[in-house]
């Protein structure tokens, strides 16, 4: 039994290292915004503190785009996507105070992040160079002909068109984005509100399950079962229904709004991607 050498690399394109670039400087630069906006902030109060550091976190998001980039994994664009729309939504509701005018360089950091996703998937979604690239799946042991090798691994199941893919990614977002708002309104429940002690757990609880309920939904979705796409709309719905009003009565308004909208996003495009993929 031998081992079969490795390929010899190919020079990536142009565009791919001019997108690899380009999500250095955003993960970079949310960061930078992402500080601004917390020193510039009125109050550096708890739920500041954390949605700041789950924003700031996205950074290392962005690293692991770079990573499925240069190795040109067919999960990078949608994954982009979802990352780009995402960040946009977490750093602009941080903002805008919850009084008075937002400051002067926070407002240009964001407008600077901004132009930096939009431009990141332009390039995922517009360059064919990005595209012809794009095109790898995950690398494994292969054992062929009494040779092992580490190489691409082609899955069994039907191949997933973007807009699947798109819908998985989507749904992904679901657990986070609940939990998140949920560890902010831990802050309301320190200051005395004793009686949503219970409704805190269900949110916790609910943010943890439906991550694998995504994870069942989309691992029967990309191999074409008709059930696991109504199963995800029901997963979506129930996700709107429970932290929607959550937000609502734990944050305000005003909580609604910075933590609700992100996640009535995502549920959009979750129900988009699936509108257009055939059943």
């Amino acid at each position: 039994m031998r081992t079969a050498a490795e390929p010899v690399e190919v020079r990536r394109p142009s565009a791919v290292r001019a997108l690899t670039t380009l999500l250095a400087v955003t993960a970079a630069a949310t960061v930078v915004v992402e500080l601004l906006n917390y020193w510039y902030a009125p109050a550096q109060e708890f739920g500041l503190a954390v949605r700041t550091g789950w924003a700031m976190l996205r950074s290392l998001g962005f690293l692991i785009l770079i990573g499925q980039v240069r190795k040109g994994r067919v999960s990078a664009r949608p994954f982009g996507l979802i990352l780009a729309v995402t960040t946009i939504f977490a750093v602009g509701r941080l903002v805008v105070p919850r009084a008075g005018v937002p400051a002067l360089p926070g407002l240009v950091g964001f407008a600077a992040l901004t132009a930096l996703c939009v431009a990141v998937v332009v390039l995922l979604y517009r360059s064919d160079a990005v595209r012809a690239h794009l095109v790898r799946h995950r690398k494994g042991l292969v054992v062929e002909g009494g040779t092992i090798s580490w190489r691409e691994v082609v899955p069994k199941r039907p191949q997933a068109n973007g807009w699947l893919l798109t819908a998985r990614v989507a749904a992904f977002t679901y657990s986070p984005l609940m939990l998140v708002p949920a560890l902010v309104a831990t802050g309301s429940v320190l200051d005395g509100r004793i009686a949503a002690v219970p409704a805190l757990f269900l949110w916790f609880g609910a943010g943890i399950a439906v991550s694998y309920a995504v994870l069942f939904c989309t691992a029967f979705l990309l191999r074409g079962r008709d059930w696991a796409r109504r199963a995800l709309v029901l997963v979506t719905l129930g996700v709107l229904a429970l932290d929607l009003p959550l937000c609502w009565w734990l944050l305000g308004v005003d909580g609604l709004i910075r933590d609700g909208a992100p996640l009535l996003t995502a549920a959009a495009l979750t129900l988009y991607s699936l509108h257009r993929t055939t059943p």
